[in-house]
């Protein structure tokens, strides 16, 4: 009997403050029903985004493949537009060449609803990106989010408005965002009126509410919305796009809120508007403190903000935000305050830090989290880059050097090749910020199976580490502060011979060695990484750069068919990634055990070497890694006679691949294992059999797949 699986589809969690909107609803979901792009207009504050995930979640069940959610809201500009809306659909996407066309393959069976949130300021991108996938995929429904029509043909508009002001919903929603039982007769029934039931004014002076009392709130907005407009708050002339001439009064509500703030929570709100993304406490010391902001004052002033509903409270991650309309304000008043580019700057710099830290953290204990911390600020990571690129491409060259090999394991390829292309071409700098980058820009091009690309930049980034260790410049170059004073200090202390290779070349030597790897060439493979680890001062596992040549031999070796010292060699490295809290090199190495396993004839191993790297993989989200483990898995299945299981191994394993938009691929010794093997399994359980056990997988929800991939079977 098939297994009850979940919805396929990504969405957020629906706001509980969610209220009334019955007839809108109503209106989204026939729209849905007949056309291919609904698109929900309205001014900023209305509720568009809350109307739009309600309706999203109830249109999930009619969407084989589910429904999508893309917040655009974090995207300052269009050149970022198609990655992220194929992170979103799961496209860890491994294609070369445009992203685009890795999309319009992701979608082009799929019958899905795909929803974009907040694409006003990137309408014409978001129009010719819709048409686009809408022509390239039958199957698609789009259901987006925007102050202004898309212009795209067969859309359908849904215009929104605010609740009614006396009616019950926005007295309701008013209420639920007090907390309080507030009766329709007095100050609450007049907020609605006097905010004209727009919903985030409302939650607005909700905040008020449970600070001053519904009678106080009733009277500051019966004495400010009374006044002429130029004499309400000082408020700011703000563009067409913030603030529509027809709609001032959510305009007039934020200065309200913006009055009755402190000083210091307006200058804090002013600061914070350079996020992008979630940030913490942390975050939000670093770039914003400063004058009268200090350590000290900061975190009361964030908690005003966060008790006036400014700041959204902590997410289920820790991270805090601001609404998009709330950090456009912002925006403003920093503009006012001459601060834009002073922020800016700290930002860049904030983040420019971490990405060295997590690079420095990836070889040792704090591996997997660093790893998780680059990923929860991928947004703001990617904001720090487009500023350092446009102000100082060689700080460009050393963060994107630092995060981009943390982003291609999480299947982000095209951004950390963009970055890493763009900043090796407007930075000069040499050392090693330029050996690492070419590294990490070889290893990007490995994985989008541009083998030939990536001989060249492996070539470039042997070169690169010649000169930085071997020639006049400082083989610290580029490197934080503290880690150059490190490494100076063990090289004095070793008596450092400039002619043996350091860890630039050791990753040279790796990157060329995966090369030959992934090309049929495991002698080559063997020879490159065995001479600079044969030359190479100190222990077999003193750095990420040692571990990862190492990691390669053992590839090599198995290559080569030389089984039982790889196998021995992969359990010793792996007992040190073990002693290390090492992830990465620890699950590829499950993946060599589990291919050793099947060539030694020994499928049961194998499959548990197999369940192994896919429980890594998973935790790392790399969908590729995920791929590759399920095919070996599915061959040990095979293997073992237990043809049912390894169709349905197989038909997961398909759905893996085509969400990293490339064919099936691996390495060439167990492509031919995999082929013996299923022609196997589907002679012992007959082809029909395997072959509605295989589609079953490939057309169910990946991750239940991947569940029952992981389960032991029980022994009979």
């Amino acid at each position: 009997m098939r297994e009850t699986a979940p919805v396929r589809g990504h969405l957020p969690d629906e706001n509980p403050g969610f209220v009334g909107r019955r007839t809108e609803l109503e209106r989204v979901s026939a729209a849905l029903a007949e056309h291919r792009l609904v698109t929900v207009t309205g001014v900023g504050g209305v509720g568009k985004t809350r109307l739009v995930l309600r309706a999203a979640h109830r249109a999930a069940d009619g969407h084989p493949d589910g429904a999508w959610w893309t917040d655009l809201s974090q995207l300052d500009g269009d050149r970022l537009l198609v990655p992220l809306v194929a992170d979103s659909v799961d496209l860890a996407d491994h294609t070369p060449g445009m992203s685009t066309t890795g999309l319009c393959r992701r979608l082009a069976d799929a019958r899905l609803l795909l929803v974009l949130d907040s694409c006003e300021h990137l309408a014409e991108s978001c129009a010719r990106l819709v048409a686009e996938l809408l022509a390239a995929a039958p199957g698609l429904t789009v259901l987006a989010t925007s102050r202004r029509p898309l212009g795209v043909r067969g859309e359908r508009v849904v215009a929104l408005d605010p609740l009614p002001p006396a009616g019950r919903d926005a007295l309701e929603l008013l209420r639920r965002a007090a907390g309080e039982d507030l009766p329709a007769a007095g100050p609450a029934g007049e907020i609605c009126v006097r905010l004209e039931g727009i919903p985030l004014a409302l939650e607005l002076a909700a905040a008020q509410i449970r600070l001053q009392g519904a009678e106080a709130v009733r009277d500051q907005l019966d004495t400010r919305l009374d006044a002429p407009p130029d004499a309400r708050f000082d408020l700011l002339a703000h563009t067409e796009r913030v603030w529509p001439s027809r709609h001032q009064t959510l305009r007039a509500a934020i200065g309200w809120s913006h009055e009755l703030s402190t000083p210091l929570e307006r200058l804090l709100w002013a600061r914070l508007s350079v996020f992008r993304g979630p940030f913490d406490l942390a975050s939000a010391t670093a770039v914003c403190a400063g004058g009268p902001l200090d350590r000290t004052t900061l975190p009361g002033a964030l908690d005003g903000l966060v008790r006036s509903s400014v700041v959204r409270p902590p997410d289920a991650a820790g991270g805090l935000r601001m609404l998009d309309t709330l950090r456009a304000y912002g925006a403003t008043w920093l503009d006012r305050t001459g601060e834009t580019a002073t922020v800016a700057e700290r930002h860049a710099a904030h983040f420019l830090g971490l990405a060295r830290r997590a690079e420095t953290a990836w070889h040792g204990a704090r591996q997997l989290r660093w790893y998780r911390t680059v990923d929860a600020h991928h947004t703001d990571l990617r904001t720090a880059l487009d500023r350092l690129l446009r102000t100082d491409p060689d700080a460009a060259l050393d963060l994107v050097g630092s995060v981009a090999f943390a982003w291609s394991c999480r299947g982000r390829l095209h951004e950390a090749r963009d970055g890493l292309e763009r900043a090796l071409l407007l930075s000069g700098t040499r050392g090693r910020a330029r050996a690492r980058a070419l590294w990490a820009l070889g290893v990007t091009l490995v994985l989008q199976g541009e083998s030939g690309a990536a001989q060249e930049v492996s070539e470039r980034c042997a070169r690169e580490a010649r000169y930085t260790e071997h020639a006049g410049a400082s083989p610290y170059e580029g490197a934080p502060r503290g880690d150059r004073d490190r490494d100076r200090d063990r090289d004095r202390d070793r008596g450092r011979d400039r002619d043996r290779p350091g860890d630039l070349t050791l990753d040279a030597a790796a990157l060329a060695g995966l090369i030959a790897l992934t090309t049929g060439r495991p002698m080559a493979a063997h020879v490159v990484v065995g001479h600079v680890l044969d030359a190479a001062r100190g222990g077999p596992a003193d750095s990420a750069a040692r571990l990862r040549c190492r990691l390669v031999r053992v590839f090599a070796l198995t290559g080569l068919g030389r089984l039982a010292e790889a196998r021995e060699r992969a359990l010793r490295l792996r007992a040190r990634c073990e002693e290390l809290d090492e992830h990465w090199i620890r699950t590829a190495l499950e993946y060599q055990l589990a291919l050793t396993g099947l060539l030694e004839g020994d499928p049961v191993a194998a499959a548990d070497h197999a369940r192994a790297m896919l429980e890594g993989t998973r935790g790392l989200g790399a969908g590729l890694g995920v791929a590759l483990g399920l095919d070996v898995l599915a061959t040990a299945l095979a293997a073992a006679g237990d043809g049912e299981r390894a169709a349905d191994v197989s038909g997961t394993g398909e759905a893996y691949w085509r969400s990293t938009g490339q064919p099936r691929r691996g390495l060439p010794g167990l492509r031919a294992l995999s082929e013996k093997y299923a022609d196997t399994a589907r002679a012992t359980i007959g082809e029909p059999a395997y072959e509605e056990i295989f589609v079953r997988a490939l057309t169910g929800p990946p991750q239940a797949g991947l569940d029952r991939a992981l389960r032991v079977p029980r022994q009979g």
